[in-house]
């Protein structure tokens, strides 16, 4: 599965954007979306589509974590989200392998139907996702609360990028 994390302001402006692929199931952590040459803004077009969603459920829902909140459809593209009480908005987009021409044909996959790459919207899937967006928000909290973090600013930090690809690899 193909994972791009971003975190937008209260104004929607992005603050962090990180593309990874899956590292669970022999899966080498690289990002394959469906739309490769425009990748970058195909996912942002997606996950700001879905913002009017997640505005729409966040005061229905008492919830930070949101679960899957939106669907692209000719991507096979799937939303979460997480808010933060500051207004701050945490969003993944997944989006699953394409199955390989040779395993369609042969009928067989070495997955199974309920692992985290092959079922988006599995229980599995959405408490991996929602352990991912809790170990993030532990580290955008340390990270902000640094006297070197000017708010509203796009996160910089090597550190938190690389603990941002760690939360990723552990659970997604």
């Amino acid at each position: 599965m193909s994972y791009y994390f971003i975190i937008l302001s209260p104004t929607d402006s992005p603050l962090f954007s990180q593309a990874f692929g899956t590292s669970k199931g022999g899966g080498d952590g690289v990002p394959r979306f469906r739309f490769p040459d425009g990748s970058r803004f195909m996912n942002q077009f997606i996950v700001h589509a879905s913002l009017d969603i997640v505005e729409e459920v966040q005061w229905t829902n008492g919830a930070m974590y949101l679960k899957h909140i939106d669907t692209y459809p000719p991507a096979s593209a799937y939303v979460s989200a997480f808010l933060t009480g500051s207004g701050v908005r945490f969003l993944l987009l997944h989006q699953p392998l394409q199955p390989s021409p040779s395993t369609a044909l042969a009928g067989t996959s070495r997955a199974s139907s309920s692992s985290i790459a092959n079922n988006p919207t599995s229980p599995q899937t959405e408490e991996a996702i929602r352990q991912f967006m809790s170990e993030v928000y532990e580290n955008w909290v340390k990270t902000v609360m640094s006297p070197f973090y000017q708010r509203g600013k796009d996160i910089t930090s090597p550190v938190f990028r690389s603990r941002v690809l760690a939360a990723g690899k552990k659970w997604l």
